[in-house]
């Protein structure tokens, strides 16, 4: 068996460069992949900022994708205090004897025990072990920086979604079932179709207005969604993700529902009337009508 390990959250371009070793060295050896993971988030558990912590991937997500990369399979290890307090040699050990782990991948990162041994120091151990050993290199972003789970949580929380995908080499998305919500974006010729998450840890991007496509009964489309707490119409503190779906006016309360973000339009605002909202809304969604045209004409120019 060859095995990496990690929590690899949001499964991004940094992660996926070890997961195409990992499946390309167990194809060279006819041997099987096996990634490694853990559930629930360390953090959580060591209550390490865990009241903040927001995840970039669901579990299920994350396995799909993984499994999408051509690995084998996707063991998900309990992460509790007791496992927490594993060694580096204890938990190596634990691979071989129980998963038969042959050969390991290491990130330019990564660090497994409670031992806090660096990258090196890991790999020195687990070839004392009689584990082969494989390095993989750092993944630089557009700023020649380190891709990092943590990075891309900050990049979603200030609204650069776009700087967020070409980090996770995908487009964000949130999923979830459509609720009940106040009705007032109907009333001004805006309906939206306000999302409950399914996992409440899913990591939310920062408030404002996005330009997204949506799936919702098994139709692709477009919309924008608002992301914040409505100023202009409620007094609340309550957040809410609201989507204003394109040629769509169908009642989908209770069902499943996709949006996926691809650019920030604008920033939450309190207007002063429902007319200045609507107006402001009219200018979002020309500004949406935009981007999908433009989507258009460079698909088309690409399969020319």
């Amino acid at each position: 068996m060859v095995v990496a390990t990690g929590f690899f959250d949001g499964v991004h371009v940094g992660h996926r460069l070890v997961i195409q070793q990992l499946v390309e060295a167990a194809a060279v050896r006819g041997d099987e992949s096996t990634v490694m993971t853990f559930w629930p988030h360390p953090r959580n558990v060591l209550q390490k900022e865990a009241r903040t912590l927001r995840l970039l991937t669901t579990l299920a997500e994350k396995k799909q994708m993984l499994l999408d990369l051509g690995v084998d399979h996707v063991e998900v290890l309990p992460f509790t205090k007791d496992f927490s307090a594993m060694t580096t040699e204890q938990y190596l050990r634990m691979l071989m004897e129980k998963y038969g782990a042959k050969t390991v991948l290491l990130g330019y990162d990564n660090r497994v025990g409670s031992d806090a041994l660096d990258s090196d120091q890991v790999a020195r151990t687990a070839e004392s072990l009689g584990l082969e050993v494989i390095r993989t290199d750092m993944v630089p972003s557009a700023h020649g920086h380190a891709v990092s789970s943590t990075k891309i949580r900050q990049q979603l929380e200030a609204g650069d979604v776009q700087g967020a995908a070409s980090m996770l080499g995908y487009d964000y998305s949130l999923h979830g079932v459509v609720v009940a919500g106040n009705r007032i974006g109907r009333t001004i010729g805006f309906p939206t179709a306000n999302m409950q998450l399914y996992e409440p840890l899913k990591l939310v991007p920062g408030n404002g207005v996005y330009f997204v496509k949506v799936e919702t009964v098994g139709r692709n489309l477009f919309g924008m969604c608002n992301i914040g707490h409505r100023p202009t119409v409620s007094t609340g503190n309550a957040r809410t993700i609201e989507t204003n779906i394109f040629g769509f006016d169908e009642d989908i309360y209770g069902l499943d529902i996709k949006v996926t973000f691809l650019q920030k339009i604008r920033d939450e605002v309190r207007f002063d009337t429902l007319e200045d909202l609507k107006a402001q809304l009219e200018q979002d969604r020309d500004v949406s009508l935009d981007a999908i045209a433009r989507n258009v004409e460079t698909l088309q120019s690409q399969k020319m």
